[in-house]
């Protein structure tokens, strides 16, 4: 590990990639990706404390005080870990709590305990950064892992895949980007495995490019993702102000996938982001002064039509998120709508939100929020996408643009019109075997026909309220754009002529054939 040549981004994705065989086709994927992303938190850590040890040790040679001071300021700290005796109690051994110092352990017969007491001391030494990060994640879990054998080969194995040059993460040879591009690369590929499981934890990533495209951050804006779940688009958000200037908060109420998250935003340098363990929709945390925290930007792909989603918690919700009406118990779609719009600033906050289709269409409360929604000037735009873009489902979705700058006195107050987008139909995504993606192209479109806001034939439409109205506040996008081909126009002369000529030639088949039935005596 002395060569300082350049890590390129095929190679480290690869590795990492490749370092998941120890455990596919004998672990849950929706499980596996927590060992591998975990390990590859820790080695990344790793790397980086021992580059800056090396750094600061030819500074100060055998000055261990001033070299310890130089690194008790870094990012993470790595804490010296005791290892007892269990029988006397006297300490055994005594080293850095960091990834080669489990790698030189990797034949130890406890080594799934070994880890976990590494990830332990880790956390304790970096409780405002960590705590909770690696609390549900077991590497001595016999119910994931295996019996002891197999789980020390798979653990044995996991480690030596990790220290492959390939994944060597010296900030000298490898950048920030790449490592949280590999990072966001691994959750992709989880995804793939994970199947309808994915959904927990993942947003495509082009469909996050473009939800974060259509919400527009700015430098200085506060971004939020209510159900941020690895925190994929939050990431994508942060890129699209195009520096470093914003701040990101985000909801998780799954606690492994929250624990991806944190780890997500420290590999992408967005160390300050706050990012919170809770149920948005019965208890979310990002408050302050006894309200829901508001956002400049909110952005989110929220489960789809969530069952049992906490009605019964907030009939009476101390926040008044749902004053335009109660969302249905089997269907949390609104629920999470309504959040978002009243966590956006008022009279200037933006949101962009992942819906199913029946989100624009359904009656009931659904249809009586939906109303009060256009009513209220908030609705800016409706974008249809393709079908099976999601490792969790077929069906085509939508993004729903939200602005408050329409409300009375904002800043876009005299526009009172929603646009329309058609992108489901052939052209607008690639193709694939198991699943359709969006290109760059794709995308490019979208963005630039929401910017110019006119009608463009059988893609897009500008629909004043009164249309909407007209339909009912039914936003089903094929009441506002006709897709539908037209149909040639026929001949019927023409077609009758060709009946007459396949009429007469059919006779004439027929009748040759009564001919040499008959002379061969049937």
């Amino acid at each position: 590990m002395t060569s300082n040549t350049q890590i390129e981004q095929k190679d480290i994705n690869s590795a990492a990639w490749a370092a998941c065989d120890s455990f596919r086709g004998a672990v849950d994927p929706a499980q596996y990706k927590d060992y591998i992303l975990v390990m590859l938190f820790v080695k990344y850590i790793s790397d980086v404390w021992r580059d800056h040890y090396n750094i600061y040790k030819a500074q100060y040679g055998d000055d261990t005080v001033r070299i310890h001071r130089k690194l008790s300021r870094e990012r993470f700290a790595l804490p010296y870990l005791e290892i007892n005796d269990e029988e006397t109690g006297e300490v055994q051994e005594t080293f850095i709590a960091d990834f080669y110092n489990l790698y030189e352990r990797r034949n130890a017969p406890n080594i799934g305990e070994l880890i976990n007491r590494v990830l332990d001391a880790i956390e304790e030494a970096n409780k405002l950064k960590l705590e909770g990060v690696f609390r549900n994640i077991d590497f001595n879990s016999e119910a994931n892992l295996g019996k002891t054998k197999d789980r020390n080969r798979r653990l044995k194995h996991l480690l030596e895949d990790f220290h492959k040059p390939q994944l060597d993460m010296r900030p000298s040879r490898v950048s920030e980007d790449v490592i949280g591009n590999t990072y966001i690369y691994l959750i992709e590929r989880f995804a793939s495995d994970a199947g309808k499981k994915a959904g927990e934890f993942y947003t495509p990533h082009k469909v996050s490019e473009l939800v974060a495209r259509l919400a527009a951050p700015k430098p200085g804006d506060r971004i939020c993702d209510p159900s941020c779940g690895s925190g994929g688009l939050l990431i994508e958000a942060a890129r699209e102000v195009g520096d470093r200037n914003y701040a990101l908060f985000g909801m998780e109420v799954n606690g492994s996938t929250w624990a991806l998250a944190r780890m997500n935003m420290f590999l992408h340098g967005a160390d300050a982001a706050r990012i919170e363990w809770c149920n948005t929709l019965t208890s979310p945390a990002l408050v302050e002064n006894d309200g829901l925290m508001t956002f400049d930007v909110v952005v989110a792909n929220p489960p789809f039509s969530l069952d049992k989603w906490g009605a019964d918690d907030v009939e009476h919700d101390r926040f008044n998120r749902f004053w335009r009406g109660m969302p249905p118990k089997s269907k949390g779609d609104w629920a999470f709508i309504s959040h978002m719009v009243e966590a956006a600033h008022e009279k200037q906050g933006r949101v962009a939100v992942v819906v199913s289709h029946g989100v624009l269409f359904r009656g009931g409360a659904e249809g009586r929020i939906r109303r009060k929604m256009v009513e209220d000037n908030l609705l800016d735009a409706v974008i249809g996408l393709p079908g099976n873009l999601f490792p969790t489902t077929s069906i085509p979705v939508a993004i729903m643009v939200f602005d408050r700058s329409r409300e009375k006195d904002g800043a876009n107050h005299a526009r009172t019109d929603a646009l329309f987008i058609d992108a489901s139909g052939k052209g607008n995504y690639l193709p694939g075997k198991n699943q359709n993606v969006l290109s760059g192209e794709h995308i490019e479109r979208i963005a630039n026909a929401y910017e110019v806001r006119e009608d463009m034939e059988k893609y897009a439409h500008v629909a004043t309220f009164e249309e909407i109205r007209e339909n009912e506040f039914n936003l089903n996008i094929p009441r506002y754009i006709d897709t539908a081909e037209a149909m040639d126009q026929v001949d019927i002369e023409e077609v009758q002529k060709d009946i007459d000529r396949i009429e007469s030639e059919l006779a004439d088949v027929r009748q040759k054939m009564s001919d040499y039935l008959k002379e061969v005596g049937l």
